[in-house]
């Protein structure tokens, strides 16, 4: 009887993973000098997220604190360009001191959230962020428009971290 006992459990543990999708650690860019990432970012693209439906113009705005933590300021405009302004306060901290790109964000305690920079410009003007889970995605840009081409490369530079193109939105900014 143990021994049946023993052989359904190994057969259960060994087929419990079948039908999961494997996802292999997702890696970040290698050093974030945070001095040149401060400053306006404006979102190009994203996986939709509930507190960001319907917003339009979106933006987000980092700065450094008194406290050396980040304060962050996301705004948009509902509906339309010329829509109500929506604004979020919030800060970031960072979690990896030796690359400075993993980071968590916090609008409301307790709850936070994971910021993984997994692409960046050399010269720090578009930013790719993601989280571990793969849920969530951003791709920012200092400018509100982005060149065609420029957006292709990052889709594959998205893809290339298990990312599904068909889940990204581009954001409205003019």
């Amino acid at each position: 009887m143990k021994t049946c006992s023993m052989l359904v459990l190994l057969v259960l543990t060994a087929t419990s993973g079948l039908g999961a999708e494997v996802k292999t650690e997702l890696k970040t860019v290698d050093y974030v000098d945070l001095n040149r990432y401060l400053g306006t970012w404006y979102e190009i693209a994203k996986y939709p997220v509930r507190f960001e439906k319907g917003l339009v113009g979106i933006t987000a705005t980092y700065s450094l604190r008194k406290d050396g933590k980040i304060l962050v300021l996301n705004a948009g405009k509902k509906g339309s360009m010329t829509g109500k302004d929506s604004r979020a306060k919030g800060k970031a901290w960072v979690i990896d001191k030796k690359t400075n790109s993993k980071l968590k964000v916090q609008f409301f305690w307790p709850f936070s959230g994971n910021y993984w920079i997994i692409g960046l410009g050399a010269e720090y003007d578009y930013a790719i962020i993601g989280d571990p889970s793969r849920k969530y995605l951003w791709i920012l840009y200092r400018k509100p428009k982005m060149d065609e081409a420029l957006y292709s490369d990052l889709l594959k530079q998205i893809e290339a971290h298990g990312y599904d193109l068909s889940k990204i939105e581009k954001t409205v900014q003019e």
